[in-house]
């Protein structure tokens, strides 16, 4: 790893969908040197996969919300959040909680209904999202 593939991870990392002209033009270098690099940090599994940004409220579930456990049954919390429809992404982490989950629902009615069907896996402390900023670039 170099900065060239650290501004090429920028670039990517702000734009999945960025042409290798494009990204080119900004490490000052030709666009099958750009696909070469692109293909080697795919193959070292530095580059994992490419994702889409998407708004939710435009999908009517304009509530956002981070719900910490503090779970004495970490796996059976863990699969509740895997096959909740609502849930955007779960970590399980060291510290005073057990787990983060991230979820994104239609309403505060849908919300209590998520807590509620969570707490026998665990004590839940819920935080509303009220703005943030897109993801930050390394």
């Amino acid at each position: 790893m170099d900065t060239i593939d650290y501004e090429i991870l920028k670039q990517l990392e702000r734009n999945a969908k960025c042409t290798t002209k494009e990204i080119a033009s900004h490490v000052h270098l030709s666009p099958p040197a750009v696909a070469e690099r692109i293909k080697k940090l795919e193959e070292q599994e530095i580059i994992t996969g490419y994702y889409a940004s998407i708004d939710f409220k435009k999908l009517d579930r304009p509530i956002v919300a981070l719900v910490l456990f503090k779970s004495s049954d970490c796996k059976k919390l863990s699969a509740f959040c895997c096959s909740h429809p609502d849930v955007l992404e779960c970590y399980r982490v060291a510290g005073e909680i057990s787990y983060i989950v991230k979820i994104a629902t239609q309403s505060v009615e849908t919300l209590e209904q998520f807590i509620d069907q969570a707490m026998p896996y665990g004590t839940p402390s819920t935080n509303i999202v009220l703005s943030g900023q897109k993801n930050m670039v390394f």
